[in-house]
Parts: C-alpha cells; structure tokens; sequence
C-alpha cells in the first residue's frame, strides 16, 4: 500500500511539473504581451495551488491511453481558466478578497486595472492553447 501511495503521489508532483513548466512557456511566448502583464500572469497560475483541474486531465486521458505530450496545452488551459476565474473573484466589485492561498491577490500586488486585465489575458490564452490542438 505504502508503495502505491508513493507512486500515486509522485505522479501528482510529475503532472504539476509539467502543467507548471507548459504554463511558463505558454505565458512568455504569448504575442506582446507587456512584461507586467506576463509578470501578473504567471503570479495568478504559479503561486501555488493543487493543479486537480489539469491532473484530473492527464488522468483521464491516461485511462484512454493518450500521450502526456498530447494534454500539455489541454491541461494549461484549463489551469487558465481557473485562474482567470479567481482572479476575477478577487477583484474589489467581487469578493474584494485581499488574499488566496494565503498570499496576496493579484488586484493587492499588482493593481485591479493590471489584474482584470490579467485574467482577461488567461482566458484568451486559454482558448489560444486550445485552439492550437490539432486533435
């Protein structure tokens, strides 16, 4: 049992990885995107959080023998949207929360201007990434 949840576990740490990883590559290479904007990007994807959206993806497509190389983008843009989401739920006209995950939101580090915007940018990347798919 003990080496099932070890395997089990490092597989949830594989998945992060690679969503982490598709995620910075996706936010830096997105077309003119002014530095400030990629910087408050990549605060609301990589600041924590469990990644169950884009893990959920990898384990379902693994029940049907689908390549990880495959879900990559799938799984970033999903992890987009949550983001875009909570970002837009932060917001001051919204839940005016000041933290999430137990650091600052985006609104509070940023400004609410560069966090709508922000969230607004995830999204876009989001169905850009899905867009792309060619299957």
């Amino acid at each position: 049992m003990i080496k099932l949840q070890e395997s089990f576990f490092e597989q949830l740490s594989a998945y992060r990885q690679r969503v982490d990883a598709t995620l910075k590559k996706a936010i830096y290479s997105s077309h003119d995107t002014a530095p400030l904007l990629c910087k408050a990007m990549l605060y609301a994807t990589l600041n924590g959080g469990k990644r169950l959206r884009p893990i959920l993806v990898y384990a379902t497509a693994a029940c049907f023998g689908q390549t990880h190389d495959a879900l990559d983008a799938i799984a970033a843009a999903i992890e987009c949207i949550h983001s875009y989401s909570l970002i837009h739920d932060d917001l001051p006209a919204m839940d005016d929360d000041n933290l999430r995950r137990g650091k600052p939101t985006c609104h509070m580090v940023f400004d609410e201007a560069t966090a709508i915007l922000a969230g607004d940018a995830l999204q876009t990347l989001a169905f850009d990434l899905l867009a792309a798919q060619k299957n």
